[in-house]
């Protein structure tokens, strides 16, 4: 509804089971919407072949078709069969930005949907500059006013500068990096929605708590179109 009326979600988690609800609202007002999910994690389990179980593992795989085209077999998740339109993301429609740990599902259905996907080595490799110019001509180049959305689960950072986050992998973005993608992307002018997740200060001491809390308030800040000059 809010984007409806020209406005800018900003979702703060939680987890990210939360984009569940944010892609299918998000989605079901701007069905065009480009995806930028920048995470450690892919995100693209389904129940099916899901390890643990965690719907914080999950919010893509269920916005996938030809993962799951029936979310009402799921106790709980009817809602995203309910209505005209049911939402679901076209894989072309979404980028990954800092994956390096995948399951092996995941990385199956990654090729199978021809995901783009930039991992740390690609950002070891090109740059963060030159993996998100990348990244927004993937989204951009066919429409360039399409709106975007972009979701920043903070354990795509290095637990050097974010450890207060729950599942924390070695080898992240560095806090230059992590600025960079949120700028980046806002100075591309189409940034229409976001959500930051799992910012959690009980799971470090207090000044791993502290800096990880301060990390995500300026990255919300930077999504909000704070820059340098």
């Amino acid at each position: 509804s809010k984007l409806k009326l020209g406005k800018f979600p900003l979702v703060l988690g939680g987890d990210h089971s939360i984009g569940i609800g944010s892609l299918a609202g998000i989605l079901r007002a701007k069905p065009e919407t480009g995806v930028i999910w920048v995470d450690a994690h892919a995100d693209l389990n389904v129940p099916s072949v899901s390890n643990s179980g965690n719907m914080h593992g999950m919010p893509l795989g269920l916005m996938m078709k030809d993962l799951i085209p029936d979310r009402s077999v799921i106790p709980g998740l009817e809602w995203l069969e309910e209505g005209p339109t049911s939402p679901f993301l076209n894989p072309d429609s979404l980028v990954y930005v800092g994956l390096r740990d995948i399951d092996k599902a995941e990385r199956h259905f990654i090729r199978q949907l021809g995901i783009k996907t930039f991992t740390m080595y690609d950002i070891d490799h090109l740059g963060i500059g030159n993996v998100m110019d990348l990244a927004l001509e993937h989204l951009l180049q066919k429409n360039p006013d399409r709106p975007l959305h972009l979701s920043y689960d903070i354990d795509a950072v290095d637990p050097l500068y974010a450890p207060a986050t729950g599942t924390a992998v070695r080898g992240g973005l560095t806090w230059r990096e992590a600025h960079f993608v949120a700028e980046h992307v806002v100075r591309s002018g189409a940034l229409a929605s976001a959500e930051i997740v799992e910012v959690n200060a009980t799971l470090a001491d207090g000044q791993g708590a502290s800096e990880t809390v301060e990390l995500g308030h300026q990255l919300v800040n930077a999504l909000l179109g704070e820059a340098i000059l």
